[in-house]
């Protein structure tokens, strides 16, 4: 586990104490029964820009803390442990990072404020087809106007911006579109983990272009990335926990189940994969904080790794709990649910696990 200074240890304790009072998984289901149109719960998002979690990456200048990506990671993962839906990632952290390594000092004055205080929700639009696949890209610019279609946009309803990815010169550039333009329209998806989510259409939509291109693009995906995994390791971990307390507490045969040495080797596992995922996890966030050249295949690690772990623990959560783990009235299923939409955003297993040997020259 990383070393943390005490201001993060207060924040990941603030975050803590929020999400157990504010938002537990009894809110999620709230907002999953109401339809809610966003995909999250409006009200406690605001909560959390009044505490500044929207701006922990942002600079000081621009209304943030500029507390860092290990620091947000500590947030993601207590929002995770109660599958807390929210345009964090989307905005706070995919969004601002875009701005911040690619936007100009105007573009930055226009927006960095208003997502850090929750005015302004941005949007990733990256993906043109059902997976990830980056590079591939044939959404074009031409005399500052965006013409291309995007999928499984994270926050796409919500968005005020979207920072869109397209090509002009036959080069991968970043693009900043606003989302009341005329030329956007938006197409509400239903997620089985009951997330926001959007397809994009832009018909001629004016764009601004960022400044970076395609390592553009790779690095602002890093950081989703590695938040993601932050997130998913935090749901994971709850996961683990309320299994294991589920085998202390449920008797079969006259004895504890966590008594048979079948399932105490399957706990076991988990937890054992649960470590050494947040090791992967932590690296990668620091390594970001520190820019160290190695980001790319410590993101890769990390993705690949907790969604092998996400996937273990969500469904040893469902079958260890029985009967009533295949029920909607249980939240295995929630957890399970969420683990393969997680899974599957910014790159599943297979495609980190390829681009990791790709890197490292396999």
């Amino acid at each position: 586990m990383a070393v943390l200074t005490e201001e993060q240890s207060m924040l990941r304790d603030a975050a803590k104490s929020w999400v157990q009072e504010k938002s537990p998984v009894t809110a999620f289901r709230k907002m999953r029964d109401s339809g809610a149109e966003l995909g999250y719960d409006v009200a406690a998002w605001n909560e959390m820009a009044e505490m500044g979690w929207a701006g922990v990456i942002i600079p000081e200048e621009y209304g943030g803390s500029n507390f860092g990506y290990l620091s947000l990671g500590l947030v993601l993962e207590e929002l995770g442990r109660t599958l807390t839906a929210s345009p964090l990632i989307a905005s706070g952290l995919a969004g601002a990072s875009a701005l911040i390594l690619g936007g100009s000092d105007a573009q930055k004055s226009e927006w960095l404020p208003k997502i850090a205080d929750g005015s302004a929700v941005a949007a990733l639009a990256v993906d043109e087809g059902p997976h990830h696949r980056p590079e591939k890209v044939e959404a074009t610019v031409s005399g500052g106007k965006l013409t291309g279609k995007k999928t499984f946009v994270i926050e796409g309803m919500a968005a005020n911006v979207f920072v869109v990815s397209a090509t002009e010169g036959g080069k991968i550039e970043l693009y900043l579109v606003k989302a009341d333009d005329a030329g956007v329209k938006r197409t509400k998806l239903s997620l089985a983990d009951s997330r926001g989510a959007a397809n994009v259409e832009f018909n001629g939509a004016a764009a601004e272009k960022l400044t970076g291109g395609a390592e553009l693009l790779e690095k602002v995906l890093d950081r989703a990335r590695a938040g993601l995994a932050a997130e998913m390791l935090g749901a994971a971990t709850q996961a683990f926990e309320i299994t294991l307390d589920y085998l202390k507490t449920r008797v079969q045969f006259g004895q504890v189940i966590g008594s048979f040495q079948a399932l105490q080797h399957r706990a076991a596992k988990m937890f054992t994969e649960l470590e050494l995922a947040r090791s992967a996890v932590e690296a990668a966030l620091t390594a970001i904080d520190n820019d160290a050249p190695d980001v790319p295949e410590l993101v890769s690690l990390s993705k690949a790794k907790m969604g092998d772990t996400f996937h273990l623990v969500s469904n040893e959560m469902v079958q260890m709990h029985g009967g009533i783990g295949m029920t909607d009235a249980h939240d295995a299923g929630f957890y399970l649910k969420r683990a393969r939409a997680a899974e599957a955003a910014f790159g599943n297993q297979a495609f980190h696990r390829d681009r990791y040997a790709r890197i490292n020259g396999y």
